[in-house]
């Protein structure tokens, strides 16, 4: 079942609604910055990421907006391919950990709830690898991810949580409570998440009190 060629063609996306291309490209940079501070990164995968997150920076909102922009499709079609392929030699992480049991529960699109839930749990994983392993590689490369979003040369990891809780707010993906996601819901859907396959390549294993926590704000 495994493919011999795939065709990416920007072209294909311009008719994409709004919600559609808001929705597909967050998950495209979920995948891109999951496998970048992931417990598996290596130097190809590090190399697709940081193309791809720089792309989805500059042209994820241009998308949104006018999608018939040739060179902003373009660049989201690049991003994406470039998180598949960055995914499928690292790992994922948090975020997809609970996108799993959340997105099985809730009638959702997927990229929306991983765009919900992104800022939260990268907000979660800097705040753990301060707190607990403050000399860990991910700390800096949480701060290069700001860097390559914002184009910013002194940005730092708060900047990326910003940056993506902003430009989902601009995009106007709702919280996981728009699509029936209830506080009784919240700690079997961290329980679940604490033990899944993606959660594994996070930076730092989170407890199911502080997936929980990601989740409440993200509600």
């Amino acid at each position: 079942m495994l493919a011999s060629l795939a065709v990416i063609d920007p072209e294909l996306t311009y008719g994409l609604p709004p919600q559609v291309t808001a929705s597909t490209g967050l998950d495209a940079l979920t995948q891109l910055i999951e496998p970048f501070v992931s417990t598996a990164a290596n130097p190809m995968t590090d190399g697709l990421c940081r193309e791809g997150i720089v792309r989805v920076g500059r042209s994820l909102r241009r998308a949104y907006v006018d999608g018939r922009d040739a060179a902003a499709r373009e660049d989201m079609a690049v991003a994406s391919l470039f998180g598949g392929l960055a995914l499928a030699n690292a790992r994922l992480g948090a975020v997809h950990g609970l996108a799993g049991p959340v997105g099985g529960y809730l009638h959702a699109p997927h990229g929306a709830i991983c765009g919900r839930l992104l800022p939260f749990v990268m907000e979660a994983n800097v705040r753990a690898l301060v707190r607990r392993l403050p000399r860990s590689e991910a700390v800096a490369r949480f701060d290069e991810v700001a860097r390559l979003l914002t184009g910013r040369p002194g940005a730092k990891a708060a900047e990326a949580v910003q940056w993506a809780y902003t430009v989902c707010c601009d995009m106007e993906i709702p919280p996981l409570a728009h699509w029936g996601l209830k506080p009784d819901d919240i700690r079997p859907m961290a329980e679940m998440a604490k033990t899944s396959s993606s959660t594994k390549g996070n930076p730092i294993e989170l407890g199911a009190d502080e997936l929980a926590e990601v989740l409440v704000k993200a509600l």
